[in-house]
């Protein structure tokens, strides 16, 4: 291609980038719960082999758009990270969902409450069986809520993943991908992730 042309294309390519770019809508989402009861098992399905069509489901919930497809829907569009910071995390659906994108090569990060990472019905277990790099803080109540997809969505509210939260408690999640407010949890995660560093154990010290 001689260099006129091959200068053209790239101003072109350039100037579409620029569009796309701006038409891009921004994400900007308020989910209430408890959910509307839907069907999640086609959705993961998906999740779990995509491009194949996934089998009829047989569960008798509607298959409809709810706060909590929605949600999943979110979290399963990570491509490079998940960092997760939670109090509570129960709910099975979103165990399994975090365990896809493990299997689909997402760099995924849990931090956790000491005293509920062992609660019945804990997804905690599950996580680190299947090789998830898992941290708990030592003192007082790890009490966040939050997620962020690839670094750019920020996913919280007053939700703990667990079942409980999502059929039956009035609470609230807020997605956005504004910069100003992912980077401040960002950078939040990553200070909480050093500080729960098992090096940094108290029982694990070698002054003692």
């Amino acid at each position: 291609m001689r260099p006129g042309l091959a200068l053209a294309a790239g101003l072109a390519l350039a100037v579409a980038l620029a569009v796309w770019r701006r038409r891009r809508r921004p994400v900007r989402e308020v989910l209430f719960f408890p959910s509307q009861p839907s069907c999640t098992e086609e959705l993961l399905a998906e999740a779990a082999q995509p491009g194949v069509p996934a089998r009829p489901c047989l569960c008798p919930l509607p298959r409809r758009d709810s706060s909590f497809t929605r949600l999943l829907r979110h979290l399963l569009g990570a491509r490079r990270s998940l960092d997760v910071c939670l109090f509570a995390f129960s709910c099975p659906q979103l165990g399994y969902a975090v365990q896809l994108l493990h299997r689909r090569g997402v760099r995924v990060r849990v931090v956790t409450d000491e005293l509920n990472m062992g609660s019945g019905g804990s997804q905690i277990g599950f996580l680190r069986r299947a090789g998830i790099q898992v941290r708990h803080n030592q003192d007082g109540y790890m009490h966040h809520k939050f997620a962020i997809v690839d670094g750019t969505l920020l996913i919280t509210g007053s939700l703990n993943w667990t079942t409980q939260a999502v059929q039956n408690n009035w609470e609230n999640v807020l997605v956005v991908d504004d910069v100003k407010f992912v980077k401040p949890f960002q950078d939040e995660f990553e200070r909480i992730w050093e500080e729960c560093n098992p090096v940094n154990y108290s029982f694990l010290s070698k002054d003692k």
